[in-house]
């Protein structure tokens, strides 16, 4: 079985900054594309930022310049620093994984679009 688990969320001051982390559990093998989604309240999820396992990385344009996304291919973890939050970024936030391969005994196994359970990022003074 493969795991995403967030952490890094809080509650934050506008103009304040945060850092996101997330891992992969399990005897992972490759992943694909990692990324963060993220969906405030009464709308609907909305991508915020991708990796791909060469670095390629793509920002929606409400973000570019604020936030950064970054991988470790090693740890099978993807980060995101969010900085200069405005309240319209208090959302929860979620990590994705295309597509995960991973061993279970002598076995490779592919899920596609893992989710992890999300963390909560509140913007507010």
């Amino acid at each position: 079985q493969v795991q995403l688990v967030e952490s890094g969320g809080g509650l934050v001051q506008p103009g304040g900054s945060l850092r996101l982390s997330c891992a992969a559990s399990g005897r992972i093998y490759s992943i694909n594309i990692m990324a963060w989604y993220r969906q405030a309240p009464g709308k609907e999820r909305e991508l915020v930022a991708r990796v791909d396992s060469g670095g390629s990385t793509v920002y929606a344009d409400s973000v570019k310049g604020r936030f950064t996304i970054s991988r470790d291919l090693a740890k099978n973890t993807v980060d995101l620093q969010v900085n200069s939050l405005k309240p319209e970024d208090t959302a929860v936030f979620y990590c994705n994984a295309d597509r995960v391969r991973w061993w279970s005994g002598s076995s490779l196994y592919t899920s596609f679009d893992v989710w992890g359970q999300g963390t909560l990022v509140t913007v507010s003074s």
